[in-house]
Order: C-alpha cells, then sequence, then structure tokens
C-alpha cells in the first residue's frame, strides 16, 4: 500500500513540473513545520538540509550523518499526505555508487525527489568537475529507475551562489554544466543565487529543461518568476548556509 501511495504522490509531484503555474515549494525542517505548510496549502513540500542539520545542532555540509538526515526525512514524509522531495546534499558519498546507495535509501523514507548539488567538489575543489556531477547524476538517474514511479531528480549548481570561477564566463559555465545534468537524467535544474530577470529570462532560454529558482527578497516576485518561465521556486535557506560554509 505504501509503494501505491508514494507511486501516487510521485507523480503528482513530476505533473507539477509540467503545469503552466509555477511549482512553489516550501522547505520543511521537521514534522511540525511540513504540517503547517501543507495547512497552508502547498501542493508540494521539500526539506532543506541546512534547516534539518540546523536545528539538531549540526553545520553544513554534510556534518549530520545520512542516517540521521534519513531519518529527519521519513519523519517529515509521514507526517503529511502531499509530496515530498528530500535535499540530500552532495549525496553523501564520495563515489557514483555511494551516491546510488544513498537515494535508494532515500526512496525507502517515501520521498519522491531529491535536490542533489555540485559543491563542494572532489580533491578540495569549491566545485565538482562536470565529468564527475554528470556521472553522480546517472548513477542517481539509475537507481530511481529501479522503483516504479517517476522519480524527480532537482540536479543543483551553485557556481551563482558562491561566486565561483570567473564572472565574466560564469553564465555559460552554468548552461553547460545544467544542460549536461539534464542529459544525463536531471528532470529539473536548481540554480540558487540569482535574482536579476534579465540573467533568469536567458537562462530559460538556453537552460534545456525546467528551472528552479531560490527565493530571497533579492528575486522577483512569484508571478513574475512565472511570467519570466521559471518551473519551480523554493523557499529555502542558502543564504543561512552559506554563513556556515
Amino acid at each position: 500500500m505504501r509503494n501505491n501511495t508514494q507511486a501516487l504522490k510521485a507523480k503528482t509531484f513530476y505533473d507539477l513540473h509540467k503545469c503552466k503555474d509555477i511549482l512553489v515549494l516550501p522547505n520543511a525542517w521537521d514534522s511540525a513545520s511540513a504540517r503547517v505548510f501543507e495547512q497552508a496549502g502547498f501542493s508540494a513540500i521539500g526539506t532543506t538540509s541546512a534547516g534539518i542539520a540546523t536545528s539538531l545542532g549540526f553545520a553544513e555540509p554534510e556534518k549530520i550523518s545520512l542516517d540521521e538526515m534519513l531519518k529527519a526525512i521519513e519523519r517529515i514524509v509521514k507526517a503529511v499526505s502531499v509530496p515530498v522531495t528530500a535535499d540530500i546534499e552532495a549525496g553523501y558519498a564520495s563515489t557514483a555508487a555511494g551516491v546510488a546507495d544513498t537515494i535508494k535509501k532515500v526512496i525507502a523514507t517515501g520521498a519522491v525527489g531529491v535536490n542533489l548539488e555540485d559543491t563542494p567538489g572532489s580533491n578540495g575543489n569549491a566545485i565538482q568537475e562536470i565529468a564527475i556531477q554528470v556521472e553522480r547524476i546517472k548513477a542517481t538517474r539509475n537507481a530511481a529507475n529501479s522503483c516504479n514511479f517517476p522519480f524527480v531528480i532537482n540536479a543543483r549548481t551553485d557556481l551563482f551562489l558562491f561566486n565561483i570561477g570567473d564572472e565574466n564566463t560564469r553564465f555559460d559555465s552554468v548552461v553547460q554544466r545544467v544542460n549536461a545534468y539534464i542529459e544525463a537524467g536531471a528532470d529539473c535544474v536548481f540554480i540558487p543565487g540569482i535574482g536579476d530577470p534579465k540573467i533568469i529570462e536567458a537562462l530559460v532560454r538556453q537552460v534545456h529543461g525546467p528551472i528552479n529558482i531560490l527565493a530571497n527578497p533579492d528575486v522577483p516576485p512569484i508571478p513574475e518568476l512565472q511570467r519570466l518561465g521559471v518551473a519551480r521556486v523554493s523557499m529555502g535557506s542558502d543564504r543561512c548556509a552559506q554563513q556556515w560554509r
């Protein structure tokens, strides 16, 4: 029965990315906040890794154990009837095979999607090499395909958020990355750290899939994001996360 319910939620969540109306996704850090968001009328809920970690006394990135994060995700899933997608930071693994194992464990919590980010990179690099991240996303897709429902992969890049690389080529680098992520199997791409409507509109034109924007006071209001072509907007805690790093 749980698998049937999870499959229905997964189909609902997947379809929300295809609607003409933008998907507004609040990020919960515990069961109580998730219940509040559901009662407020949101059609789906995300988890915030920074919020969960902070609420339990940990910093980011990945200072909280995978086991504790999975337990928190499962509590949130059980607390609400709407679909839940899980923020799993960089996958809690150093290899693509390890990320795939994490995905299987996330699916077992009842979640119907994940955020997978490309920071920090390997060997002390600020961001993961594209080729390595593509392999991690492919492994995520293969693991997700083992279930009988459309598990949504939201591939995140932090080039804008953390001002990584040459400012003059950053936009082109983002486009190259996220299009590679989509080709590798991502359903949606998350590009936090941008608020300029012209940049957002240019990304919508050049990215080959749905775009997720992080809401904050510097970002256009939701109706304007929808007009620009954004598919999904998340209300998360990356400013807090930046302070931890």
